[in-house]
C-alpha cells in the first residue's frame, strides 16, 4: 500500500518572511495560519478553496534574475502564477493594485495576457486572464 501524497504549500525565501507574507496577503487576501519569529504560512480563508504560501527568512537571501539568467546570479527557479477573472481591464486594475500593494512590475512582458510583476523580495509572478476569443 502506498501512502497518499498532496501539495499542501508552496514556500518562499525571502529577505523578511513577515513583510513578504503581509504583500500576498494583501494581494490574494489571504490569513495568517501560522507564524513564527522567521517564518509565516498564510492561505485562503476557511472554507474557500486555494494554496497556501509560506515564507522563511533567509539571512543570505539573494533575489531571481528575470527573465535571463546571467552567470554568477540566481536563476529563477519557480514563479506564481495568479489568475485574474474579468478580461484585460480587471488585468489592468489589478497589476495597478499589486504595483500599489509593494509589487514592481517588470520592464520585459511577453504577452498580452499575462502580466509580470517581482514581489517585495524580487520573486517573479505572473498575473493573467483569459483572453476575450473571435466575436
Amino acid at each position: 500500500m502506498s501512502a497518499s501524497l498532496r501539495l499542501s504549500t508552496v514556500v518562499l525565501d525571502a529577505y523578511d518572511a513577515h513583510e513578504l507574507a503581509a504583500f500576498y496577503q494583501r494581494l490574494l487576501g489571504y490569513v495568517v495560519r501560522a507564524e513564527e519569529p522567521h517564518w509565516v504560512l498564510i492561505g485562503p480563508p476557511p472554507g474557500t478553496g486555494g494554496t497556501s504560501l509560506a515564507f522563511q527568512t533567509e539571512a543570505e537571501y539573494v533575489p531571481p534574475v528575470w527573465p535571463t539568467r546571467k552567470p554568477g546570479e540566481q536563476q529563477m527557479m519557480l514563479h506564481l502564477d495568479i489568475e485574474v477573472d474579468g478580461g484585460p481591464d480587471a488585468l489592468a486594475a489589478e497589476t495597478a493594485r499589486a504595483v500599489a500593494e509593494g509589487a514592481r512590475l517588470a520592464e520585459y512582458q511577453p504577452q498580452d495576457d499575462v502580466r509580470v510583476l517581482f514581489d517585495p523580495s524580487g520573486h517573479p509572478f505572473c498575473l493573467w486572464t483569459e483572453m476575450p476569443g473571435p466575436a
